[in-house]
């Protein structure tokens, strides 16, 4: 019996009791009778595989989408996931497009979601892709407070070419931020001709995902920019009127 895998999920076990509460270190150490020291490494391993994260606007850690994935469940971010989809669905079938919600998660974006149109030829993207080199990334990043976006990008360093060619400078990035702020959107087109759209979804005042839309460019052509950003605008807004509410 290899001991430090019986702790891990232990902990594992332990957070997954009662999700929607985060438990702190302490908690956690003193409940399972934890060495503190152990109990941190421990977590630390276990955040860095995405099966624990530290929970948002709290001190503690909640599972995080790895723990969810062994089984399919949606329950990472469930009330994020719960007020956005219905809107996600009337997008999806107001404009016969894939729409998707994601979060951004270290220096990728993750989609928790997606609500997929009936085309046969169906765009593809990943659940994970790195967050300079989609629109939703870029439109969580650039609603990040300043000090966080410096820290991001001391982290992870700046775009390389083929992720945001227009931001691979300390400047250009910057410029590029301000230009998606300003807009309110991002848009970005793939070397595989995919055109991604993304408005950003705030909780207090503080962003905490996007929704986002993707398609061939010959149907985001034949849609025409115009209707589509209107429309992933209007589900946007309706979406932030609901968390704003809850």
């Amino acid at each position: 019996m290899i001991q430090v895998i019986n702790r891990a999920f232990d902990i594992l076990e332990y957070i997954s009791k009662d999700t929607d509460k985060p438990k702190v270190l302490g908690e956690i150490a003193q409940t399972l009778d934890l060495n503190a020291g152990t109990c941190s490494n421990i977590i630390k391993t276990m955040v860095s595989r995405k099966y624990i994260e530290k929970a948002e606007h709290k001190k503690g850690y909640i599972l995080g989408p790895a723990a969810y994935n062994l089984t399919g469940n949606e329950g990472y971010k469930k009330e994020l996931i719960e007020i956005a989809k219905p809107d996600m669905e009337l997008l999806t079938a107001e404009l016969n497009e894939n729409s998707e919600l994601s979060v951004l998660q270290k220096d990728l974006r993750l989609v928790l979601l997606r609500v997929k149109s009936d085309h046969d030829v169906q765009a593809r993207t990943a659940s994970e892709k790195k967050a300079y080199d989609t629109a939703a990334g870029r439109i969580m990043l650039a609603y990040l407070a300043e000090a966080e976006i410096e820290a991001f990008v001391q982290k992870y360093g700046l775009p390389k070419e083929d992720e945001w060619k227009e931001a691979k400078s300390l400047s250009s990035f910057f410029v590029e931020i301000s230009k998606i702020r300003s807009a309110g959107y991002a848009i970005q087109v793939s070397v595989n001709q995919i055109v991604g759209l993304a408005v950003p979804l705030f909780k207090d005042d503080k962003i905490v995902g996007c929704l986002g839309m993707y398609m061939p460019t010959y149907r985001y052509d034949t849609l025409g920019h115009d209707l589509i950003l209107e429309s992933i605008i209007k589900r946007g807004n309706a979406i932030n009127d609901k968390l704003k509410a809850s």
